[in-house]
């Protein structure tokens, strides 16, 4: 397998990662990590609903 000569970066950290261009680097995450793990609206909605529609096919196959 033959691979184009790409210029490393150093603080990728990952040789992967290290191997890419800038341009396709930098759209990584702008927001901080804090604001990534907040509950929104939408992730109870999505919980509710899975916990409901769980419950009811469990208790399908129960009766």
């Amino acid at each position: 397998m033959r691979r184009s000569l790409v210029l490393t970066d150093e603080a990728a950290r990952h040789p992967f990662r290290a191997s890419l261009p800038a341009h396709i680097r930098s759209n990584e995450y702008e927001n901080p990590a804090e604001s990534l793990w907040r509950l929104t609206q939408d992730d109870v909605r999505g919980f509710a609903s899975v916990y409901i529609a769980t419950f009811a096919a469990v208790l399908a196959f129960i009766v």
